[in-house]
């Protein structure tokens, strides 16, 4: 059997589509991928908005991935980020009542489970509950409790919180084209995955994941996940800024900003500038491009003093040290770090998916392909794996498929500027999709 998986990212700019193999000596391949630019207004600050429409572009990627092997995508492996996620810091204790007070595995699961009852927002539902470290009667600081006597465990956990309608939205988005979410990870932890070593997980690292809407936080210490957060800022907050300076089309800012923008101004190329077409016959303008990367820079700063703010607040900014990794597609913009050196007086350094991980001889090791590189090896360390070995059926195109959807139908009726959270989970399964709802956000 090929131990396979497929993964699919939804981003705020673009929809990627994986299907990964492992071979018999560990080595993990991507065999293949499809790429499409997310459809306008349909992904915001990574929640869906527009189900149909998201829908279609990842039957796109998908179809693009799959023209190029002979592999089906059945079930995958998506990621979820977004302002709607956040955490809550909260402990709990149970008393142990076997006969010589040895704590087991069972003692410490049975603490987990019960804090799962904790009151939450409505329509919020826990996603994970990770341990950070425990206490045993008077003993803190406790990593592995299981062995220790004692008659009181304590456990400190940060709980991961989302919406339901959000993770919801994502799995009819893969419904409506037969395909099923096998299970969801969060993003920064996907990316963390792809482009982290043990060794700066245990030095102490900030992953900062720049992407289109927003920017992911990832604090590691001692090889523990120490922190997260969603910036509700990302590239694309820059292009909307050259856009309403200049009084230009968005393609052409974000032109601008990806080939001739620089995150420090003093790099800027003097007197040069760019041309960019009139619209409608109207006269072209021509863009200073030192005046262009005042303009990048001024927003540019202030993501890192937001992003230092939560440094800040993990606890953990005096004790990375492996510094700041800069990951996702924001992070190509030049000079960017050097700016964000400068600003927050830490290493940094431009992290990518490990080379050895290749698609048909294509390198998959750019920074804009990190979560969905860490999807592909999250599922394999975390799950089944599958054959998707049989010969590719054809799919049914959409026009077919709303027909069908009508025919199964004939007989019946068919939600600050920034959310911040202190840690996240490695895994996050579907258990709410299991419920009975059929109202989506759209």
């Amino acid at each position: 059997m090929r131990e396979l998986i497929t993964a699919v990212d939804i981003g705020t700019t673009k929809i990627v589509a994986l299907v990964g193999e492992k071979n018999e000596k560990g080595n993990i391949t991507i065999l293949t991928k499809g790429t499409v630019p997310t459809p306008p207004k349909s992904v915001k600050r990574g929640v869906v908005l527009n189900i149909e429409t998201v829908s279609n572009a990842i039957h796109q990627a998908v179809k693009l991935a799959e023209e190029k092997s002979e592999f089906q995508f059945k079930e995958v492996f998506i990621g979820i980020a977004g302002q709607h996620i956040k955490s809550i810091q909260n402990s709990h204790s149970i008393y142990i009542d076997n006969e010589d007070h040895k704590i087991t595995q069972a003692d410490v699961d049975k603490m987990t489970s019960e804090i799962k009852s904790i009151s939450l927002e409505p329509g919020q539902e826990i996603i994970d509950i990770i341990p950070q470290n425990f206490k045993v009667d008077m003993e803190n600081g406790v990593d592995h409790p299981v062995g220790f006597h004692g008659k009181k465990l304590t456990g400190n956990y940060h709980i991961i919180i989302g919406e339901k309608t959000s993770a919801k939205n994502i799995k009819r988005c893969l419904e409506l084209i037969d395909i099923q979410p096998k299970t969801l990870y969060l993003e920064p932890i996907a990316s963390s995955e792809a482009v982290l070593t043990d060794e700066e997980k245990e030095a102490g690292v900030a992953l900062i994941d720049i992407g289109g809407g927003t920017t992911d936080i990832a604090v590691f210490y001692d090889g523990i996940l120490r922190h997260t957060a969603v910036i509700p800022f990302g590239g694309n907050v820059i292009t909307k800024d050259i856009k309403e300076a200049y009084q230009i089309l968005n393609k052409h800012a974000e032109n601008l900003k990806v080939e001739c923008g620089t995150a420090l101004s003093e790099f800027a190329k003097k007197d040069s500038v760019a041309v960019i077409p009139g619209i409608n016959g109207r006269d072209q303008k021509e863009i200073d491009l030192a005046e262009l990367s005042k303009v990048i820079q001024a927003r540019m700063e202030e993501i890192i003093e937001i992003i230092n703010f939560e440094l800040l607040n993990s606890g953990y900014r005096d004790k990375l040290g492996a510094g700041i990794a800069l990951t996702g597609g924001g992070a190509l913009l030049e000079n960017l770090p050097q700016l964000m050196k400068y600003k927050t007086g830490l290493d940094v350094k431009i992290s990518r998916p490990q080379e050895s991980v290749s698609t048909g001889g294509a390198r998959m090791n750019s920074p804009k392909l990190s979560t969905a590189v860490g999807l592909i090896l999250l599922g394999f360390d975390n799950a089944d794996t599958f054959d998707f070995s049989s010969v590719k059926k054809k799919r049914r195109n959409k026009k077919d498929r709303k027909s069908a959807e009508r025919k199964e139908n004939s007989s019946g009726s068919i939600k600050s500027l920034i959310n911040k959270f202190s840690e996240s989970a490695k895994q996050i399964t579907f258990d709410f999709f299991n419920e009975e709802d059929t109202e989506f956000e759209e």
